[in-house]
Parts: C-alpha cells; structure tokens; sequence
C-alpha cells in the first residue's frame, strides 16, 4: 500500500512539472525557422536568429494600441529594425505567422484575414522561412541556399550590414529607407532616403517630393565633398556603380552591431552598439550643418559654413534680391551681372574646393570621350559650368551642367575645382592681358637685375639689416629689404611644364590651392603649388613661406626650387616627391604594408632631426605649427621631408612661448595649450612629433580614432595601454613579427613623452632624438597625454558626433582678448 501511494505521489509532481512548463510561452525555447505550412502565434512565440542577435516577432510601440510584426535586436527590444504590416497595424495580438507552399510569408488575423504577406516567389519545393544572424528574413528552397525572397529587398528605415540601398537591374529593385511617422508610430513617415540615379548618383534626404539634403554626386572614385571610402575600425563602405548598379552598402567589425536610420525628424545617423554601456554611439549625422540645408543659397551661389552659413554669389553673378540679401533672406539666389555669354569673347573662372552642383539628370552631361572639356562647354552656350572627372580606370571624363547651378557648398578637404563660365567683362580683354604680360615681363627683368645688384652688394656689405626678423606681437616673419635669396620663375615656364595646369598633372589638394606635377625643359621635375581663390591662406602665408624656407637647407626639409608672381596667380615650385606624402601609404589598408618596420623608423627619426634643425641649428628658430603626416613629404628613397611651411613662425634669441589671437593647424596635431589658449613654443612641434610617431607606429588616425571597449582618442588608448602594461598592442598588425619589441616600446614611450599634457614635462627635440637613437638613454614614464578624456556622445537621435571617417581639418580660429 505504501509502494503505490508513493507511485502516485511521484505520477502526481511528474504532471505538475509538466503542466507548469505549458504555462511557459514558446518563447523560452525559440527557434529561427518556419516551414511551409507550420505556424507560430503572434501572442506567445517568435523566432530568434541562431547565435540569438536578431528577434522575429510582434511588437507594440510605447503608447500606442497597434501591434506590428517585426524584427529587433534580441539584447535591445527597444531598437526596431523592420517592420512588415506598417500600413495594416494589429488590433491585438492573436495573430499567426504561416509559409505556404508557394513560398509566401502571411500574417492573419484572428479572423483569418490577411494583413500583410510577401510577394511569392512562385510554385517552389518544402519553402523555408528562416531568420539569419544579420537580421534578415529569407525565404530559401529545400537543398538550396539562394534566397528568394528576402526582407533586405524591403527596409524600413534601417540599413543593416550586408543590406545594400539603391538600384540594380537584376532584381528591378530600387531600395530606400522610408522613415516612421513618429517615434512611436512605424507606420511610413514623410521623409526618405534614397541613391537618386538620375544623373550622376547622390544620395538624398526627401520630404515627400521636396529635397532636404543632398550629398555631394559620385565623382569617379569619391562622393564630391567627402573623403575616399574607406575601412576604419567600426565599419567598411562601399559603392558599386556601373551600367547595371549603383549601391551602397557595409560591412560592420568582428562582432559589432552597426546601423544606419533614417529617423522620424529626417535625419540619417549612423550608430554602433557599445556593449559595455548598452548604448548606441553616434558616428555621424546628415544633414551635419545649415548649408547642407539644399537650396539655402538659391541658384548660382556658394555657402559657406563658419559658426554660421553664408551665402556669396558665384563669380560672375549679383543678388537677384539685394534687399533680402542683406536681410540674410538667400533663397532668390544670384543672376548674371552680365548676360553676354555666348560667342561673345567669353571664358570660365575656377572656383576651388567645393561640393559640386546638384547633378540630376537634366542638369548634368556626363562624357568619357571628350579631351577638351572647357572647348566642349564653351562650344555650348546653354552649358553653365564644366568639371572634370578622374575615372575608376584611370581616365577623366567631362561633366557639364546646365539651367543651374544649385546647392554648391565650400568644404575644407576633398572637395572639387568647377569652372563657371562668366561673361567677357569678368575677364581681362585680350589687349590688357598682353599689355600686362609685356609690363610684367618688363618689370621682372629689371626687378631680378636689381634684385642680382642688392644681393652682391649685399652680400659685400654684410648688412645686418637683411637678416630676418620676428614680429613678437604675431609671429610674422619681416624682411627689412624684402630680399629673397630664391629664383623667380617665368609664369609660361610654369605652364608649360605643367601642361597648362591640366587636371591630369594634379597631384594633391592643401590648405593653399591645388598641386601640379611639372617638368622643366631641362628635364628636371617639379612640384607646383597654385594658390586657389577662396583658400584659406593667401598671400601673408605665400611669403611666409618663401621667406623662410629660402634661409632653410636640411635633408629632411621639401626644398623650394623658387617662385612665381603673375597678375593674379601666386606660385611655389618645389622638387617633386616621387612618393608623394607619409599619409599616402600609412592611411591605406594595401599600401600601408610596403612600410615595414626599418622603414618606419628611419621616417621617424628622419622626421626628429628636421625638426631638430628648425628648433635649434638653422640660423632661424622656426616653430611649425602644421605638422602632421599629410605634411611631410617622402623622396623616392622614402626619406622624408618636412613641407608647407605658410602657418609656420619664428622665435628671437631666448623667446620661449607667445600667444596669438589667431589660431591655425589641424585638430588631432595640435598642442592643447595652443588649441585652447593660443599660446605656442617649441613644445607645440614636440607635441605634433608624438601624435605623429604613435600614428607611425600604429597605423592609425588620431582624430577618428575608434575602440569599442572606450572613447579615447588614439593618444588616451595609447597612454591606457601602456599603464595597463600591454604597451605592444598599439602596434600596427601588418608589420606582425617585423620589429624588436624593445624598439617599439621605445618609440611608444617616446611618443607618449611628446604629448604629455603640460608642455613643460614634454621633451626637447635633441632629446628626443637622444632617446630614439641612443640605446642606453634612461627613459622616464610618460604622464597623462592632453585631450585625455572620453569623448562622450549622447544617446539621443537629435545630437551628433564626429565621423569615424573624418579626415584632418586644417582650421583658423580668431580669438578675442
């Protein structure tokens, strides 16, 4: 009798286990798949993806009473990625989700009826519905693996990785992300975000059919306005266009959610996940500022974008509302001052730097065959402005606009040259051109007899009064006789060489203008620098430069071949550097290798003593105040060379440190003491030194600088990995094995050193040098670097933060007292 009261005691806890597990929603044993003809019910299950990123199943907006089916991320519920029934909501959760055996997916209602189903496929075998680790919802055939449906065909208003926005002709389909009405509404919103293919390709922001923003159209090999595409630490994009495609898509780092919104105000972020602070980082915003605002100028103007957005008219061009300019009321825009433009002697002006013209389809020409662009758009008196195009294959094509010219924008770095064609009367006649030629040709031979006559007697006389001296109140460097040991070079000898300064001799773009490759009679090369208009250095920095560089000779310093002073064009000739610049290989994923480990050394330590000979051993003390990688220029040896010397500025006989009211460099390189407070010394170089070693090293930015266990920057990771001891894992992974350990944490801790936060504590550069070439140089432990401080980021849509891919950002900055 006891033995089958305790069988019965054990039966009866057995069905109670049992009927407590049933209580359980299916939800506590998901899977990822549903076959054809099974179902899951919208109330109790979902499908989870197989390593459990993505989750399948009905949601329900904060304050809202509609139900949707979508999918999100499993460890944040909050972030919907896709919805399906965005125009046909739930009323309540008794819904199912079923395949049938044609392939489509259905959602019903409690009644049966259908509120949203995908396009079938067609008859297929044992259809599969399955939800991938990426977040995509496929549709695949028993014992094949191609999809034939997938929800990454159809997004709402997030790009994932791996999903692809735009147009392709095998699938017909043109992908664009349509943004929620609200925050708590999925149902679709007023904005979209879309590649419009009309033309040359762009992406824009849509409120309905109103343009919001539009970025800069695909120019060959870059988007105009924006940097090359390419990887950096959080994610990798890409663009594929060609006769059948124009899409763009990323690829996300090893374990890294990534995603791209279009949000309910109409704004595109770009966002990562930060696992340890369970919050989405912020990479960038669009629209970023006012003058991406499109058509805030009106037609046939330029903005600019300070503290501000102005507004100037093109060259050539004059308010059409003076009233409302002056009141800042820009949307009129600019008309003709004069409208005698076609075959009447007129020409084209180049204006520098800018995000090229709205490029839609009826405004722009797009030809690969054309030699002569400027004669193709002159030939044409309807075509406003022409560009050239450096193509994928390595030719150039010609683009010509027409009816307008409209959303143009300066932009710091990356941007274009666009010629607008103006009037005779905004050119000089043909007369005057050779009047002045001859004057100019005149007066310079008798300016360099003159010039050949001061230098002897000069040089005779030993007059102190030729020395160079400085202007401590701004560092400006002064010549009392304005003698320039330093050739005068011919404008046509210059042209010449440089093929007429064609777009295919353009080698770079800086601060001062566009950069040519040349080549002298005598077979020599050379490198010329042509000042732009509307650049941010003018004429102060041309003499800077020549002034001081002409009393400079080191191997490690760009040699300036001489100069060129013709009407309005202002010229530096310079020997031409094979290999170009330091970020050239340092900055890309392919060339960055052919830098092993001896060849970055000797760069450092070539870099070392050219400073050292500027802040001790020339006859001048010269602070540079712009270097960074971009700035030192490698020979064909790769030996290299320190350049651009415009922002640079002399210091007297036992003068330490000065102030300016007028700040200039680039954010990253810049010391903090001269960044914040203008105050600079010898000890703002050492610091630009340390951030370029650490950048030498690791093969990465500092300004742009990503990680996802924190927010330093590039030198704050680089101080957290030496206190934490683990020093060598800042090194470049593509030099492996090449470098002695001993070495590269040498060159760490000297860097480190150099960008100590009080300028005081910073080495010199003789010693600095002592320290890397010196074996047994006792090396002390580097303090906290400046900027060393996480850089935080809101959490919320509205607020932006700075592009992964920034690229450098030279900046001037007036200061009040």
């Amino acid at each position: 009798m006891g033995e089958r009261i305790c069988w019965c005691s054990k039966l009866l806890a057995f069905l109670i286990f049992w009927r407590t597990i049933a209580l359980f929603p299916r939800k506590s044993s998901a899977i990822d798949t549903i076959k054809a003809g099974e179902f899951i019910i919208g109330s109790t299950q979902i499908l989870v993806s197989s390593q459990e990123n993505f989750v399948l199943g009905i949601f329900n907006p904060q304050g809202s009473r509609f139900q949707y089916l979508g999918i999100w991320y499993k460890n944040n519920p909050q972030t919907i990625v896709w919805v399906a029934n965005r125009d046909n909501p739930l009323v309540n959760s008794s819904a199912k989700l079923t395949v049938n055996v044609e392939g489509t997916i259905i959602l019903l209602n409690e009644t049966g009826g259908v509120l949203w189903s995908s396009p079938s496929p067609g008859s297929m075998k044992l259809p599969t519905a399955q939800l991938l680790n990426t977040g995509n919802l496929v549709v695949t055939e028993s014992g094949s693996e191609n999809y034939l449906w997938q929800s990454f065909d159809y997004p709402s208003d997030t790009l994932l990785t791996g999903m692809k926005l735009g147009w392709d002709s095998k699938s017909g389909l043109n992908r664009k992300l349509t943004s929620w009405k609200s925050a708590n509404d999925p149902s679709p919103g007023g904005f979209t975000y879309s590649i419009e293919t009309d033309g040359l390709p762009q992406f824009v922001i849509r409120e309905g059919p109103l343009i919001l923003f539009r970025g800069g159209p695909w120019y060959g090999n870059r988007f105009s306005g924006s940097g090359a595409l390419r990887d950096t630490a959080i994610y990798s994009p890409k663009f594929d266009y060609n006769a059948s495609a124009a899409l763009f898509s990323y690829d996300a780092a090893d374990n890294l959610f990534v995603r791209l919104t279009l949000n309910a105000a109409g704004y595109v972020q770009q966002f990562y996940w930060v696992d340890d602070g369970k919050y989405w980082n912020p990479l960038y915003i669009m629209p970023g500022d006012r003058c991406d605002v499109y058509g805030l100028c009106g037609d046939f103007s330029v903005c600019t974008f300070s503290l501000t957005a102005e507004c100037d008219c093109m060259v050539g061009f004059e308010p059409k509302s003076p009233n409302d300019w002056e009141r800042f009321r820009w949307s009129d825009g600019c008309v003709r001052k004069d409208n005698r433009t076609c075959r009447n002697g007129e020409g084209f002006k180049r204006i520098s730097s800018v995000k090229l013209p709205d490029s839609s389809g009826y405004l722009v020409n797009v030809n690969t065959s054309i030699d002569d662009c400027e004669a193709a758009c002159l030939n044409n008196c309807s075509c406003l402005a022409y560009g050239i195009m450096e193509l994928p294959t390595g030719g150039y094509g010609c683009v010509t606009w027409f009816h307008k010219l409209v959303d143009v924008k300066f932009v710091l770095e990356n941007g274009q040259d666009l010629y607008i064609r103006v009037a005779a009367s905004e050119l000089d006649t043909t007369k005057k051109k050779l009047l002045v030629a001859i004057f100019v040709s005149v007066a310079s031979f008798l300016g360099l007899l003159a010039f050949v006559i001061c230098f002897i007697l000069g040089r005779r006389r030993r007059v102190r009064d030729n020395m160079i001296s400085p202007d401590n109140s701004e560092g400006h460097i002064q010549s009392q006789e304005n003698e320039v040991e330093m050739p005068i070079f011919d404008f046509t000898t210059i042209e010449i060489a440089t093929n007429g300064f064609s777009f295919s001799n353009k080698i770079g773009e800086g601060g001062f203008g566009p950069v040519y490759k040349g080549k002298l009679s005598c077979g020599q090369e050379i490198a010329v620098k042509r000042l732009a208009e509307g650049s941010g250095q003018g004429q102060s920095e041309f003499k800077n430069e020549v002034l001081l560089i002409s009393q400079l000779q080191h191997r490690n310093l760009v040699k300036l071949l001489g100069f060129c002073i013709h009407q309005e064009e202002t010229l530096l000739v310079y020997e031409y550097m094979q290999n170009k610049s330091l970020d050239y290989f340092l900055f890309d994923n392919q060339r960055r290798s052919l830098l092993n480990w001896q060849k970055r050394l000797d760069i450092i330590i070539g870099i070392a003593r050219g400073l050292l000979y500027l802040h001790r051993d020339s006859r001048l003390r010269i602070i540079h105040r712009d270097l960074k990688v971009s700035n030192i220029l490698l020979d064909n040896e790769m030996t290299p060379k320190i350049s651009d010397f415009g922002m640079a500025r002399m210091f007297g006989e036992g003068q330490t440190v000065t102030q300016t009211k007028r700040v200039v460099g680039t954010y990253g390189y810049m010391s903090p003491e001269y960044a914040l407070d203008g105050c600079f010394s010898l000890k703002s170089d050492v610091f630009s030194f340390g951030v370029i070693l650490l950048e030498i090293v690791s093969g990465k930015k500092n300004r742009g600088f990503f990680h996802t266990d924190h927010q330093l920057n590039l030198l704050g990771h680089a101080w957290k990995l030496w206190d934490e001891q683990n020093a060598l894992e800042l090194m470049d992974t593509s030099l492996e094995d090449e470098f002695q350990p001993s070495e590269a944490l040498r060159c760490i801790q000297v860097g480190l050193l150099c960008v100590q936060q009080n300028p005081d504590e910073r080495p010199t550069m003789w010693s600095v040098l002592s320290m890397l070439e010196g074996e047994n140089v006792l090396l002390y432990h580097p303090k906290q670097p400046g900027f060393y401080m996480e850089r935080m980021f809101s959490k919320h849509d509205k607020l932006s933060a700075e592009t992964s891919t920034s690229n450098e950002v030279t900046v001037t900055s007036l200061r009040g007292r």
